[in-house]
Order: C-alpha cells, then structure tokens, then sequence
C-alpha cells in the first residue's frame, strides 16, 4: 500500500492480540473495534503467559486481602496498596467471566475450583488448566469468542510501529506488515488507541517469549512522550529448560508447587540455605541462586522424578511437548534449567482506568506498568492483571463519548540520521542478556549503554531502533538505580538503599541524555567488536 494511505473510522483500535487485547474487545462489544495482531489470531499470543497459570482468591480460608499482602510483600516496597488490593478484589470476577466463556479450570474432589501454591504466595490461590495449559485454554476460549463477534473487525501479521499525535495527544497509529520493515506503511486515524502489545522478552538472547514481544509498545509511546514506570524491572523466570530452543519453554511453577526441587550436577538442593521457602522463594532469589550454580559449574535443575508419572502428557501437556522435542524424559531425568526474560514489570505508567500520560492512549496486559507489581511480581498476576485492566478500560472508553478521528495530514516520515547495517537484533539481545541481565553491575551498564544507544539512533531497521528504544529504557533505569531490589540486582550495590525506595518514571528523552551524559564520559568505551 501506499504510504499516503490514510483511513479513518470510529473504531477503537487496539495493539495486540494476547489476553489483554482479546478481552478488552470482547468487553468493548457492541461498539466497533479494530484488533490489531503481529500473528495470526492466537498464534504464539502473549509468550509469558502461554504457560502461565492465574491467581485468585477464590477457596475458603483466603481473601483478596490475602493475596494483595503476597504482592506488597513480593514488591520490594514498591507496590502502590491500594492498587493491590483492586486487583486482588476484581479477581473473582474476572474468573466468572472465564467460566461464562468455556474455560475448563481444574477441578479438586468435590468439583471446586482447584488451587495450587506457587513461589511468593502464602496460601494456595493458583488456578490452572491441564497442569500448564491455562495460557493456551484462555486464548483459545478468547479467540473463539472474539471471531464469533461481529463489531470486531481483525487486521492479523501486521504490528504499530509508531502512534500519530497532535497537540500531545494520540489521534491514530501508523501500521506496518509484520517482519516486513521494507513495507510501505499504513496510517489509520482512531478516537482511542489501547496497547496490549505485551513484554520485551525478545530484547534478551534467553526468554521465554516469542520473538514479537519485543518492546515496541513500550517504544512507540515513549517517542510519542509517554511516561515509562519502572523499566529496569525485568523478571527472570528461574526454571526456563536449556534445550537450545528460542523461545525457551517454561517449566511451570506449578511443578515446583507439587514437591519437585532444584539440584544441581551433584544432586544438593542448593535452595536449601538461601531462601526459608526453599524452592519457592520469589522468582529473583531463585534466579540468582540457579545463577551461582551455573557461574561454579554445577548446573542446575528440576527434579520432577517424584511428581511426574507417566500421565504426564496428561497433566503437563506443555512441558510434555517441550521435553519430547528435547528428547528428554522427565520421570527418569531432571530437567535443565536456568533463567530466561519472562515478565517486564515496568512499562507505560497507567493510573487504575488503564490511561497513560497520553491522552487518548490506554494500556493493558505487559506493557502497562499497573502499581501492582513493584520491584517484583508473582506468579499467576500477569494474566490477572491482563484481565482485570482490560475491563477496566472497556468500562472507562465505554463511559465517554468519542470524538471522530481528524483526517490525518502531512506527517512526517523521519529516517534515522545514519543507516548502519552492521548493527544488528543479535548485537542487541546479547548485549541485553550479558549486560543487563539477572545480576549487573554500574560498569557493563554503561557499555551496555553505549552500545544500546547507537542501536537506537543509527539503525537502518525501524522495528529494531523501535527495540533499542524500549532497552534503552531498561538500561538506563538499570544504571540510575544504585541499589539492588526485587529482580533489580546490581554486583556493586548488594543491598535496598532507602532513597531508592520510590518507583521510576521517565522517558524517552530522558534515556537519551543519561546515554549522552556516559557518551561524554572518557571511561565509557564500546566494545572493542563494535568500536571498529
């Protein structure tokens, strides 16, 4: 299509595909939306919670009280209360809503739901399907949903690489076919513009998330101006199997709930002395704990020999799948694992309607700060999180009366001010893992920097300056906060310094000037490999 392309409609258009974007336009209905996807619909949708369970107080002895004290606890005195407590309140509901759409939550003895522990949580409040396929039936039971819903109208392969405003605010999106940054892109004017692009797993060489969650909501409304809450915040899943694969399979928390342990080469639990929850300590102990195993040579994995049985297809159809195209046989081997990006807690700041500094611009799902998280989130909070505030903002869009979409006119296609090929997506996501990964330190996050920077201005790619943009973020909140916290782990700052307890925010511009500020100092060199 022709860049001079411009349509306008009265949709509401929202950026993605995965849980978040699914229910937002299902709770939308009947008013029109447009659904933009980077896949085919339910293709690979949202990667770190394909695999996720949810949490919710739903059995006796607990309560939403409960369950948002496990979240402040988890946060890192980061968590905004309140916050917590609504969304541990909303959930309920949010299952209700589940249930009416078909999907087979596990059932216990007498047919109540049935609940699970996992790493962070003080009761059992997580709820699965099949063991680990509670992802995949929640997409599934979202997509056929929204395909037999006649007001959403689908765009499938194609991804926004830019948010058009005026005046400061969000007034349309530029679309691009997906992997295809040669294409001509396509303008499409909107009244209200959602992301629910997901995380920015893809930024780093090991996750657990395919290759579209890769920062570019993230990036595309902060060269917009919008405000970025906490990016340095990037958790590590512990247990993601080492097999070579990319993305790397998660093995569920779940798993570890039901009695499996973490060992190393020579078979010590070596979880034992370092967190009293053992092997369901929060997420960024464990990950720093399989972290030293590796580092000393031991290796690290999950014994799931005293679990599993050979229904394990059964009850753990996805790691089944993971471990037969290994070639590993979890009831007689223990699986190897180590740390992999999974969940970003940082993101666009919102406020408890799902708004971001931007006005007519929303945000849900990953890509969305929600005050909930903090300096760390728990499991079974993401999918959670993607529901609740995907309500929230059909409620708050539904209440307002939207102006048509101005025709769209002379906007400006700027072209970065070099074009350097030999910058490429791998330089990046390894730089990202070696760098800014689960332990950093002040002197790798200035190469880092440096490197990041460059990306971000001299990139003949859009999608990828698009990445370095969103890394930079994380790279320069990583070198500002001079503490560790939560999954924020700094070598050179061990331990929570009290005048970083408060959440980041900031921008894009913001980023920049901390990569300029490092650029003029004579101790920040690039690599020598990319100094040539």
């Amino acid at each position: 299509m022709d860049h001079d392309q411009i349509e306008a409609s009265d949709h509401v258009v929202i950026v993605g595909a995965g849980v978040a974007g699914l229910f937002c336009a299902l709770k939308l209905a009947p008013r029109p939306v447009t659904l933009i996807s980077a896949t085919l619909l339910g293709e690979g949708a949202f990667g770190a919670t394909m695999q996720a369970d949810i949490a919710a107080a739903v059995s006796s002895g607990d309560s939403p009280d409960s369950h948002a004290a496990d979240m402040i606890a988890a946060g890192g005195g980061l968590v905004d209360e309140s916050a917590a407590h609504a969304l541990a309140h909303d959930a309920a509901a949010r299952i209700e809503d589940l249930l009416r759409l078909g999907v087979g939550f596990d059932r216990d003895h007498k047919g109540e739901l049935a609940t699970s522990r996992a790493a962070a949580h003080t009761t059992r409040r997580i709820l699965s399907v099949r063991g680990d396929f509670t992802g995949q039936a929640i997409v599934a039971a979202l997509v056929a949903a929204v395909r037999a819903t006649p007001t959403i109208r689908l765009i499938e392969r194609h991804v926004a690489d830019a948010l058009l405003t005026e005046d400061g605010a969000v007034r349309g999106l530029q679309l691009r076919k997906a992997g295809d940054s040669a294409a001509a892109p396509v303008l499409m004017a909107a009244p209200a513009v959602v992301l629910a692009t997901g995380g920015v797993g893809h930024l780093f060489a090991a996750t657990s998330n395919p290759d579209h969650s890769n920062g570019i909501g993230l990036a595309i409304a902060a060269r917009a101006g919008a405000i970025i809450a906490d990016p340095e915040f990037v958790q590590f899943h512990p247990t993601a199997m080492m097999t070579g694969h990319d993305p790397a399979p998660v093995v569920s928390e779940s798993l570890r709930g039901a009695g499996a342990t973490l060992i190393n080469r020579r078979g010590q639990r070596f979880m034992l002395p370092r967190h009293p929850l053992v092997d369901l300590a929060p997420r960024d102990t464990v990950s720093r704990g399989i972290m030293a195993e590796l580092s000393a040579g031991r290796g690290a994995f999950l014994d799931a020999r005293d679990v599993l049985d050979d229904d394990v297809a059964e009850r753990y159809p996805m790691l089944h799948k993971a471990c037969v195209a290994a070639g590993l046989d979890p009831t007689r081997q223990p699986i190897p694992v180590a740390p992999a990006a999974h969940f970003h807690m940082g993101g666009l700041a919102i406020d408890s309607r799902g708004r971001t500094s931007l006005e007519g611009l929303w945000a849900a799902g990953e890509v969305a700060a929600t005050a909930t998280d903090g300096a760390n989130h728990i499991a079974g909070n993401a999918l959670l999180a993607a529901l609740v505030f995907a309500n929230r903002i059909a409620e708050d869009i539904s209440g307002r009366t939207l102006a048509s979409p101005a025709a769209l006119r002379n906007i400006a296609f700027a072209e970065p001010a070099g074009a350097d090929p030999s910058l490429t997506e791998r330089t990046l996501r390894e730089i990202m893992t070696s760098r800014v990964g689960v332990i950093r330190d002040e002197d790798g996050l200035a190469e880092a920097i440096a490197v990041i920077a460059r990306l971000e201005r001299d990139s003949a790619d859009p999608a990828l300056r698009n990445m370095a943009g969103a890394a930079l973020l994380i790279a320069t909140a990583a070198w500002s906060r001079r503490e560790s916290r939560g999954a924020h782990c700094r070598a050179d700052c061990p331990a929570e310094n009290p005048s970083f307890a408060q959440r980041t925010m900031t921008t894009l511009s913001a980023a920049r000037a901390i990569a300029d500020e490092l650029a003029a100092r004579p101790t920040t060199r690039l690599p020598r490999s990319l100094s040539a």
